[in-house]
Order: C-alpha cells, then sequence, then structure tokens
C-alpha cells in the first residue's frame, strides 16, 4: 500500500507526540522520550523529514538545532480530517458526520458536544462582524 505524500509513519507520529507534549526539544531530548532505543542520526533524519513535510520546525542556538511542532495538535488534526473530507466526500462535511453517526462511531455525549460547539462558532462570526462594522 502507497502512503499519501505527507502521510505520517508510526515512529513519525510518535516523535510528533513528543513535540506536541513539549514544546522545544533537542534531537537527543527527542530520542531520550522515544519508547524505543534509536541512534541520534536515526531521529535526526526523522525530525528532518518532518520538517520537509512541514510538520516540524527548528532554530539554533549555540549551534544546537531546537525542534518544535509547526502548529499545534488540533489544527494538525483539522487539516488532515479536511484532507479526507475533500478526498472522500467532495468537500462535504455532512456526508463524513451522517457517516460517522451511521457507523456508530459517536455516542450521545460526543454528538452533545458537537453540537455546543456548532453553536458556539455560530455566534462568534456575528460578534466579529460586528466588532468589524464599529471599527468603520
Amino acid at each position: 500500500m502507497q502512503r499519501v505524500k505527507g502521510g505520517l509513519g508510526e515512529l513519525e507520529r510518535e516523535v510528533m507526540r513528543i513535540l506536541w507534549s513539549h514544546p522545544a526539544l533537542t534531537a537527543e531530548d527527542v530520542r531520550g522520550k522515544l519508547r524505543r532505543p534509536l541512534k541520534e542520526a536515526t531521529v535526526r533524519t526523522v525530525l528532518r523529514r518532518l520538517e520537509e513535510k512541514a510538520y516540524v520546525t527548528h532554530e539554533v542556538q549555540d549551534r544546537t538545532f531546537i525542534y518544535s511542532a509547526a502548529e499545534p495538535r488540533m489544527q494538525a488534526a483539522a487539516k488532515a480530517v479536511k484532507r479526507i473530507v475533500d478526498w472522500f466526500c467532495d468537500g462535504s462535511v455532512d456526508e463524513v458526520l451522517v457517516g460517522m453517526v451511521d457507523a456508530k462511531m459517536l455516542d450521545q455525549e460526543q454528538l452533545d458536544r458537537l453540537a455546543t460547539r456548532v453553536a458556539q462558532a455560530k455566534r462568534q462570526p456575528k460578534k466579529a462582524a460586528r466588532s468589524k462594522k464599529k471599527e468603520e
């Protein structure tokens, strides 16, 4: 099976979980937090590939690379879901959500939380629009 460009392998996902949990780490720090022993060169290669895929950024402090996640976990997850929605459902979020409900992937508590978030999101743009009108 071919990997979709930009997809993450098992080790890459583990490294991303570490970087999402810790704001800034060296390759050695990441290596120390992995569940299996790896050479530092291997960890550096994984970090470089994650940077090429735009999941990771780095800055240099005293000749040491300090790595960070390029975006928060929730934002990366939302982009991944958008790719799935676009690919499988021609951009229809409704199709995805109905499919998840039909497949019993969401329980009532999750549906209630989702409904609450949707209601909050509906109210937020109205506030932003009012603020812009006041500024003009």
